[in-house]
């Protein structure tokens, strides 16, 4: 990799240094146009101590990085790993793909408060983690969290869905002035306790149930803390350039910075809408509204399989939801095939987990194939196996267009985050056929769409990973290779980088990446796990 020999920066004699990563090509993920330079990086503690020629020094450990790239921690801008760290905070598929520190809570559900309600909801997902723990607010979680232990540094966004959850259940009515005020009581609290904004998941109850102006109340809210709003937004299909248009809004009328999760175009006949949403977000600019997206290298979505079903299936909570799934089996039919008439939508609905042993037969299989191997019509299928795993049933999504992703991917704007929790390749959290993202989205994006296509340059795809997503969540000493910086490091191999995360095999370790660091400490040191747990809950 081209590169010129650095100058000494800093390399006093009397400096102590842990670790010496020498001989390294450096892209500091400070822009992204950045040119690499080739420079060895002293560390000393959680901290980056000297960038230079430290040819003539000793070190605790020296790691030859000749030819290979070093560049700052990935920041996984959309990850939902609150209640899988608890279960296991080794992390191993999100450091094993140079993943140093992610931003949790998206999507409306975050790991507090947890109130009534909300608790109640949690329940299932809990135990089927064997977390025996329970908590209601951020201070108590991130103390518990603390004791366990975590890989990754934890950055929280505050969930709607749990706070409205907490003040006023899971029913769709108008909320009270009391619930309000409640509603904005919780998130200040969170705020205070070091929350960096508010998410919403208004696909999801109860945030299906919010209107624009209860959002708005909230948004303001989290600006008095300088917290940004993101949101899994009201629709990502056919109802896409007007959910588009409220994110506007709200950024418009509460000042707040605002940053859509996963931005995409669901469904073929949807596709073609990405240069007006384009142009939504670059009017957006235009008027000065802070407007960022986040953005997976895949063209599969992955949520829980309930997803399809309407609103008004969710309201009251999962046990409403389960009677309704025996007992309103004709109408929710209706609903659905008005939404979903073609039948080959099924064929692109994989089933990837389920709870119980009964029905991992699935697991792998689309929906239209469960229907066929039990001998029953699709939805019968889809009906019985939710009621069968108590709605315990996740599933991947085939509906997104190659081209949108690349074009969505090249955006200004736009970060990477991998949509996922964080899972290990053994233990409690190594179940089902989780969506790929989780093992591979950083690697592929450096594969894939850096060195096979020419997507984006390396400079630019580092940048996307780090600085900027620092930069968009007010996250300090992160994020770039400079002195007095956090050792959040990854070397890698650019001509070897790559994803081998399957959608039916998901499991495995990317290739390329030969050191990960996290706060000055090795998490994978030449290509393996070490077991250390030096993540930090970052507020």
């Amino acid at each position: 990799m081209p590169g010129e020999r650095a100058r000494p920066l800093n390399a006093r004699h009397s400096l102590t240094i842990d670790y010496l990563i020498k001989n390294g090509f450096i892209i500091n993920g400070a822009g992204k146009d950045t040119a690499p330079v080739e420079a060895d990086i002293a560390v000393a503690g959680d901290r980056i101590v000297g960038i230079g020629d430290f040819s003539d020094r000793q070190a605790g450990k020296i790691i030859d990085a000749r030819g290979l790239c070093v560049c700052p921690g990935f920041i996984d801008a959309h990850s939902h790993s609150e209640f899988t760290l608890l279960a296991d905070g080794r992390a191993e598929g999100k450091i094993c793909q140079g993943i140093t520190t992610e931003i949790n809570g998206n999507c409306g559900l975050s790991a507090a408060p947890l109130y009534g309600a909300a608790l109640e909801q949690r329940e299932k997902d809990l135990d089927e983690l064997d977390i025996k723990e329970r908590w209601e607010t951020f201070p108590e979680y991130f103390a518990l969290l603390g004791k366990k232990g975590s890989a990754v540094n934890f950055i929280t966004l505050a969930g709607h869905g749990n706070i409205r959850a907490s003040a006023a259940g899971y029913t769709d009515k108008p909320l009270s002035e009391s619930e309000k005020e409640k509603m904005r009581e919780l998130l200040a609290g969170a705020m205070d306790a070091g929350a960096k904004g508010l998410s919403t998941g208004l696909i999801y109850p109860p945030g299906i149930y919010s209107g624009t102006s209860e959002l708005i109340d909230l948004a303001r809210e989290a600006k008095k803390y300088n917290g940004i709003y993101t949101t899994h937004m009201r629709s990502e299909s056919d109802m896409l350039l007007e959910a588009v248009d409220e994110v506007i809004t709200i950024a418009e009328r509460t000042g707040a910075r605002a940053h859509i999760s996963h931005l995409k175009t669901g469904g073929e006949r949807n596709w073609k809408k990405l240069d007006a949403v384009f142009e939504k977000i670059g009017t957006a600019h235009g008027k000065g509204i802070s407007l960022t997206c986040d953005r997976y290298p895949y063209t599969a979505a992955g949520t829980d399989l309930d997803a399809v079903l309407p609103s008004w299936a969710f309201e009251g909570g999962r046990k409403k939801e389960l009677e309704r799934l025996v007992n309103e089996r004709q109408r929710l039919a209706e609903d659905i095939l008005n939404e979903h008439g073609d039948p080959s939508y099924w064929e692109r609905i994989m089933i990837s987990s389920v709870n119980s042993d009964r029905n991992k037969w699935m697991e792998g299989m689309s929906l239209s194939l469960v229907g066929d191997s039990a001998g029953k019509p699709v939805l019968e299928a889809l009906f019985d196996v939710l009621v069968e795993e108590e709605l315990q049933v996740a599933a991947i999504f085939f509906s997104m267009s190659e081209d949108n992703l690349r074009a969505i991917l090249k955006q200004p704007y736009t970060v990477i985050g991998s949509d996922s929790s964080a899972r290990s390749f053994d233990g409690v959290t190594a179940k089902g056929r989780p969506h790929p993202r989780g093992f591979g989205s950083f690697p592929r994006v450096l594969g894939k769409y850096v060195r096979e296509s020419g997507t984006l340059a390396l400079s630019e795809a580092i940048y996307k990973m780090t600085a900027l997503p620092a930069g968009i969540f007010r996250i300090q000493d992160r994020g770039i290779i400079a002195k007095g910086f956090f050792a959040d490091l990854v070397v890698f191999d650019p001509e070897k980088i790559n994803d081998r995360a399957e959608f039916n095999d998901p499991f495995h370790k990317p290739g390329g990446i030969h050191h990960v660091f996290i706060n000055g400490v090795p998490v994978v040191y030449e290509g393996e796990v070490t077991g250390a747990l030096p993540g930090r809950v970052l507020k």
